[in-house]
């Protein structure tokens, strides 16, 4: 309970779900009974309109029957009420009641009564306006110095001014460059109208300049009669504050100069009469309404302001002076005098909550009660601390922003692939050149626990393999509903798959409208792109695996590829694939050996992944935890620079196709127009073989095309077989230096950052970037190569001599007992040498000759190079 809060004295709650907005509340002597007692008018959305006397017989008391002088319901919603002198002939005050579309003026009577039910009320209809536009909201005052009455002026939606001279409908005037409505105040010290643009800032129009301008009636007519029936509408002047208005105040107490107050949304605003800003306030809040009032202290201004956190602030100039809680969000504040008691706060909120406060303090008569004294556990507190302490330390090590735990999810999807090849192919436009493309058949399951809106379900699979529907559509799913989908893949590029894995994904919407998204990934069969066949004894590419257990036979992890009547199938295994290369699988009788080779070394990767993935599924059905593969032999880098450069080459061969092709283009071009030129030329002139060059540019264009996407295909192909010997090279490496997971992970983000090649960001200088930023940050020798600076934008190389050379340096920094670590703390980094790494090369001996042991891949230093370009 806030020790500052506002003293309620009087306050009530008008109707029941009624709205109500910033212009619906006034505070004046309605009745014109001469005692100084301020009268409250309500107006609301509903149209209901009421006034108010308070007369609390002490403070806080609610509200009293004889309290409502007036309660009427009018038919339309009541935008704005205001008090003044709108009747001709009389100095009286009457209210003004504005609605959408009419503004009527009425005036408040009251009759004394004869019985204890108290005097009587009632409303006159003086005079009403229909308007031809929708009201927004209005003002009043002696417009044009007039004595003794005032005059309304009416702001539309579509931002006309319409002035009434209370009876009767003097002109109207559309703001320049209008687009919403803003709060519209007029000053009768300069006799303007101030309000503030959609472009934010504040606007000043002076009543004579509206009053001599072109008539808003008059839009219709020709620039010419514009100009002969009045001046354009000029702005007197603009101050530009940069937020938008809530409400303006023109103020001019007898201690104080005149003075115009905007509330903006995060500040609010004193300027002079000329629009010179005299202080501005800079609000820690939102707020909602504000209204100034004379101050105690002479030269200055109190303000209050209510603010969305239900505070009403009071300020002396930009000097906070006081703050009170209320009950509500204020929507509007006023200062009335109620019942010789001057000063009071009245609040109205916007459903309706009407109250009239005091500024003061309630402080609190509660206390505290004894606590009962009681001798400590310590042992039993020690306990509870353990216990608190270890569940923050599970709960801070869940980092994952999803729920691991399938059960806990709304949404499940499964992939199940089917065990068999199907029976009929399902392949479509296949461009692999064998006798039977196979496909398997894989199936959906989607399983709801709630309501799902709009499923759609997306299934990828990586070139060249293809789907055959890779798209659908369901309608809302209900609680503990499924659908089942069904699908193929198979091989449909001319080119063997860097992996056999595929990848669904739905995304719906729950019924609050957040968006969600459910994935599971499915392993594909070998069979879909390779069959059982001869094994062949020579090969260009040998690997050889080594583990810790004897070797199986492959009738028993390879079932679905050997004949079991055929015992020479037990040791050594033929793969075709339907791209017409082939790889042997060989398993040593005598070692712990198995050996892979083939004549191409990305034909290398699937069989070696397959081979390690069915053995670790065998060891494990025999509960064998400590199965391990290792890698002894040499990283084959020379076979892998091979591939790089060929990629590379279909790139350098792709920008010049492109080139080229951009200059027949314009040549084509060029022709086109001196041949149009000549065919609109009135006297027939020779084509001077024109048309033959045409048809030849033609010619030329289109057999580039064809070569460029000849080449467009052909470095696919290259791209999917380096992905292919990467994936090998990165099992190698961490197979040969046991590299964790976490390393694992580091490896390939650094070697497969892309999932497609593009001209514009290849595979050459992104994978150049990140070999770069390992080897100056974990795999750095000194803080000199820390230092070093990369280049911040990746463009494409002249050649690939500094990649191979920086994949050579980091092979051989790894040999040394590098670690691969994203922290850039050189004492997390000091070289440990791994259980089963290989022996350190001296570092001068790297510097002289890039070589890793095993590898065939030599560079020369930088010495060198120069060397060879200095020579003649």
């Amino acid at each position: 309970m806030s020790l500052f809060k506002a003293r309620d004295w009087w306050s009530t709650i008008l109707g029941e779900k009624e709205e109500f907005d910033q212009g619906c509340l006034c505070v004046a002597d309605v009745d014109n009974s001469g005692s100084g007692q301020d009268k409250i008018i309500v107006g609301s959305y509903m149209g209901y309109l009421r006034i108010f006397n308070p007369h609390p017989v002490k403070p806080g008391d609610g509200v009293q029957p004889e309290d409502l002088l007036l309660e009427v319901q009018l038919r339309e919603p009541i935008l704005q009420v205001e008090v003044g002198k709108f009747v001709s002939g009389t100095e009286g005050l009457h209210l003004a009641v504005l609605h959408c579309r009419k503004l009527c003026v009425y005036a408040v009577s009251g009759t004394l009564g004869n019985v204890e039910h108290g005097n009587q009320y009632q409303i006159k209809l003086m005079y009403e306006h229909n308007l031809q536009r929708t009201a927004c909201n209005m003002t009043y005052g002696p417009f044009g110095g007039v004595k003794g009455r005032d005059l309304i002026c009416i702001q539309s939606m579509d931002g006309m001014l319409m002035l009434f001279e209370q009876e009767s409908y003097a002109f109207g005037r559309f703001l320049p460059g209008f687009l919403l409505p803003g709060p519209l105040t007029y000053s009768s010290r300069t006799d303007s109208f101030i309000t503030v643009s959609s472009c934010r800032q504040v606007e000043s129009y002076k009543y004579q300049v509206l009053a001599f301008a072109t008539d808003a009636d008059e839009r219709q007519e020709t620039e010419q009669q514009k100009l002969s029936s009045g001046k354009r509408l000029a702005v007197d002047w603009v101050l530009n504050i940069g937020e938008q208005a809530l409400d303006i105040c023109v103020v001019s107490f007898n201690q104080a100069i005149s003075s115009v107050f905007v509330l903006g949304e995060r500040n609010f605003f004193c300027l002079k009469d000329n629009g010179q800003i005299r202080f501005m306030k800079k609000l820690d809040y939102s707020p909602s309404c504000f209204i100034p009032y004379c101050s105690v202290k002479e030269g200055t201004i109190n303000t209050l302001v209510g603010n969305h956190n239900k505070m009403l602030n009071v300020y002396q100039d930009v000097t906070l002076k006081w703050a009170t809680q209320l009950p509500h969000v204020p929507i509007s504040v006023k200062v009335a005098n109620l019942q010789d008691l001057k000063g009071v706060i009245v609040t109205l909120s916007d459903n309706g909550h009407l109250q009239c406060s005091y500024l003061g303090t309630d402080p609190s008569l509660f206390q505290a009660p004894r606590v009962d004294s009681r001798e400590i556990n310590y042992e039993e507190f020690d306990a509870e601390m353990k216990e608190l302490q270890k569940i923050i330390k599970e709960a801070t090590k869940t980092q994952d922003i999803l729920p691991k735990s399938e059960k806990y999810r709304d949404l499940i999807v499964t992939a199940e692939v089917s065990p068999d090849l199907d029976a009929e192919s399902q392949a479509i436009d296949s461009e692999v050149k064998a006798e039977a493309i196979p496909s398997v058949t894989v199936k959906i399951t989607i399983q709801s626990r709630v309501t799902a809106q709009k499923p759609n379900l997306a299934v990828c699979v990586q070139a060249p393999l293809a789907v055959t529907c890779d798209q659908f559509v369901f309608d809302d799913l209900e609680p503990d509903s499924s659908e089942t989908v069904v699908l193929s893949v198979f091989l449909k590029g001319n080119c063997s798959p860097s992996e056999l894995e595929g990848n669904c994904m739905v995304s719906y919407n729950m019924p609050t409208g957040i968006p969600k998204v459910a994935q599971c990934n499915f392993r594909l069969p070998l069979r879909l792109i390779c069959f059982p066949a001869q094994p062949s004894k020579a090969a260009n590419h040998k690997l050889t695996i080594d583990t810790n257990k004897p070797p199986i036979s492959f009738l028993t992890i390879f079932p679905d590829f050997v004949d079991p009547s055929e015992d020479d199938q037990a040791n050594v295994l033929g793969f075709q694939f339907l791209t017409g290369s082939k790889t042997t699988l060989l398993a040593s009788k005598t070692s712990q050996r198995y050996r892979i080779q083939s004549d191409q070394l990305e034909d290398l990767w699937l069989i070696t992944k397959e081979l390690t993935l069915r053995l670790e599924e065998h060891f494990k059905k025999q509960n064998c935890k400590d199965f391990a593969c290792t890698f002894s032999g040499s990283i084959p880098l020379q076979e892998y620079f091979e591939l790089i450069d060929r990629h590379f080459e279909l790139r350098l061969s792709a920008e010049k196709f492109q080139e080229l092709l951009s200059e027949r283009a314009v040549q084509f071009r060029a022709i086109e127009r001196r041949l149009l030129t000549r065919f609109k030329d009135k006297t027939p002139a020779p084509l001077q073989h024109l048309d033959t060059l045409l048809e030849g540019t033609f010619r030329e264009v289109i057999a580039l095309a064809d070569a460029a996407e000849e080449n467009q295909a052909n470095m696919f192909q290259a791209f999917t077989k380096l992905k292919s010997a990467t994936h090998l090279v990165i099992m190698l490496i961490s197979l040969w230096q046991k590299l964790s997971t976490d390393q694992v992970a580091i490896l390939e983000a650094t070697f497969l950052p892309l999932a497609e090649d593009t001209q514009e960001l290849g595979w050459e200088e992104t994978v150049d970037a990140a070999i770069s930023y390992l080897l100056r940050t974990c795999l750095s020798k000194s803080s000199k190569e820390q230092a070093l600076t990369l280049s911040s934008q990746l463009c494409m190389p002249k050649d690939t001599s500094r990649l191979k050379k920086n994949i050579t340096l980091f092979c051989d920094r790894l040999a040394k007992g590098g670690r691969l670590s994203l922290s850039t703390d050189l004492t997390s980094q000091q070289a440990a040498v791994m259980a089963g790494g290989c022996t350190t090369i001296p570092e001068s001996d790297l510097e002289e000759r890039m070589v890793i042991p095993g590898s065939t891949a030599t560079f020369p230093s930088h010495g060198q190079i120069a060397k060879q370009k200095s020579q003649p």
